[in-house]
């Protein structure tokens, strides 16, 4: 269906007009086909016409670094360091859910229906289950890359060519990959530095040349992390990635919060992107990324909510937020990440990351679109739209999301997903978990 949106403000993200008031933007066969000022919009033949009088026209959100189907796991174990939550918690819970028939698919969607809801149309997944995650995007409508990661390999005679997550990712390359117009994409993925080994980084990475896909990896994400690499192969994860070849091919790496100067300089050179996870860091006390230096080096970053049992929320608006003012204090410079800056991290660099066009709103560009209301009373006065997207703005402002042209989230209505079916078998899968 051809849409027009009219009398709408839109932030393009497009450097030279970042912001267009009362402008329309006009979508044929699920691309931007011209947009404007309203005064210079010539007939359209759109379906449908949307007013967007109070109304803001966003791109559609990246998240850069989830797991999805731990959203079951959602305020299942909190208040806990990340290592205690991971081992004691978690590991045996994802035990349980690889038990459950249907547990991964379910929990994917149940991901997928809070963040269309709150505005995100694109997510970096690294999760196991790919096949059951890969039908969960593929009936909702969203855009993925997808990823399984090694972790615990055995030290001895490991071979990735025979593993699952060797068979699930080439499964997704061949079968999903063309099958959903670019939607679906496979990467490859190691856990983190400690939780794998030498023998594996290589052929993993190997892999990922072979098949021209990209890489998704945890890096220093805690202390104890990044210290347990240099007390076992006495380098940095940073650097021991960069020495077997992750960094060979185009890479995402989660966390970054212990990485030193020496480990960035490794990451600018490489073009390695950081998915920066502020609330999950904050809650598990991991640390800080030292995001302002990291682009100061000329490092791609952008945002993740990271799984919901660290998290517990979806809603990028809550990292972008969080993004700009953790950097502030940080920092101790109020003008560390302004809003723009911190807007860019889930559009712009969201897209760069997953190798995609798109983050902008522009002619020939996908319509990955999110209107906004901005009539209600968290938006009024709003002296500038940029502002009140980084710092006003939450998932609950959504009133609309499209990818490719395709409404998926309307005014509490789920155009892809039977949310109500959803919830129940959640809450089933819950009970059995616990």
């Amino acid at each position: 269906m051809d849409l027009l949106f009219k009398n709408v403000t839109v932030v393009t993200m497009q450097k030279d007009c970042p912001v267009i008031y009362n402008a329309y933007v006009d979508i044929e066969n699920g691309r931007i086909a011209s947009m404007g000022l309203q005064s210079e919009m010539t007939v359209s033949a759109a379906d449908r016409i949307i007013d967007g009088t109070g109304k803001i026209l966003i791109p559609g959100l990246y998240n850069c670094h989830t797991h999805a189907p731990m959203s079951l796991l959602r305020g299942l174990a909190n208040d806990h360091s990340l290592e205690k939550w991971l081992f004691d918690y978690i590991f045996p819970a994802e035990k349980k859910i690889k038990d459950i028939q249907n547990a991964t698919y379910i929990g994917a969607m149940l991901a997928i229906a809070e963040m269309v809801a709150s505005g995100t149309i694109a997510f970096s997944e690294m999760y196991f289950g790919l096949d059951a995650i890969a039908q969960a995007v593929e009936n909702t409508g969203v855009k993925v890359n997808l990823s399984e990661a090694v972790i615990l390999p055995e030290a001895e005679g490991y071979d990735y060519r025979k593993t699952k997550e060797c068979a699930e990712t080439l499964n997704l390359i061949q079968n999903y990959q063309k099958a959903t117009h670019g939607r679906i994409k496979a990467e490859a993925s190691l856990h983190c530095a400690y939780t794998t080994n030498p023998t594996a980084w290589t052929q993993v990475a190997d892999f990922a040349k072979e098949y021209q896909i990209g890489m998704h990896v945890h890096l220093s994400e805690t202390i104890i992390e990044h210290n347990k690499s240099l007390e076992q192969f006495d380098m940095t994860p940073a650097q021991a990635f960069s020495k077997y070849g992750v960094f060979d091919v185009p890479t995402l790496a989660a966390h970054a919060c212990w990485v030193s100067d020496d480990d960035m300089d490794i990451l600018a050179s490489h073009d390695v992107t950081i998915a920066h996870n502020p609330v999950s860091n904050l809650k598990l006390a991991s640390g800080i990324a030292p995001i302002v230096k990291l682009q100061e080096k000329g490092i791609n970053v952008t945002l993740g909510t990271d799984g919901m049992a660290s998290n517990n929320c979806h809603d990028l608006f809550e990292e972008i937020k969080m993004a700009s003012i953790l950097q502030k204090y940080a920092a101790e410079d109020p003008t560390a990440i302004p809003a723009l800056k911190a807007l860019e991290m889930a559009t712009v660099n969201g897209a760069k990351a997953q190798g995609r066009q798109g983050g902008m709103i522009k002619e020939g560009y996908d319509a990955d679109l999110v209107l906004l209301d901005f009539d209600s009373p968290r938006q009024v006065p709003c002296f500038d739209p940029l502002i009140n997207l980084a710092y006003s703005t939450t998932g609950r402002d959504v009133v609309m999301t499209l990818c490719q042209g395709r409404i998926l989230y309307e005014n509490g209505e789920y155009k892809t997903i039977d949310i109500e079916k959803i919830k129940h078998e959640a809450k089933k899968i819950a009970a059995m978990i616990q």
